[in-house]
This record gives structure tokens, C-alpha cells and sequence, in this order.
């Protein structure tokens, strides 16, 4: 029986924690030129994923 394997795309970006998934804000790669200063400062760091999505990605990563 073949391993089940992890999204690859969805191991990159999301890292399940104590307190949830974590995950980086998007909108913050390129051409921020145009952004404005507060709200590029808004999106740094990372926030917990809301608990409406945490089912979808948890299958995602296969974490059991």
C-alpha cells in the first residue's frame, strides 16, 4: 500500500501549532509600490488560520 503523501504546495504555507494552523498574510510578494505603507505593515507576520478553513487544510497536510 502506497504512503499517503503531503500536499507539497500546502506544506510550504501553512505549519500546524498549539494553537492552530499558522500561516502568512497574502498580497505581500510583489509590486508594493502601490500599497500603502499601513497596510503592507498590517500584513507582516503570521495569524492562526480561521477555524472554518482548518478542516480543508488539515486534509491537506494529512495530519491525523
Amino acid at each position: 500500500m502506497p504512503k499517503a503523501k503531503v500536499h507539497s504546495g500546502a506544506a510550504k504555507r501553512f505549519k500546524k501549532t498549539g494553537a492552530g494552523i499558522k500561516h502568512k498574510h497574502m498580497h505581500k510578494s510583489h509590486i508594493l509600490t502601490k500599497m500603502t505603507t499601513k497596510r503592507k505593515r498590517q500584513l507582516r507576520g503570521t495569524s492562526v488560520l480561521h477555524p472554518d478553513n482548518v478542516v480543508l487544510v488539515d486534509r491537506l497536510l494529512r495530519s491525523k
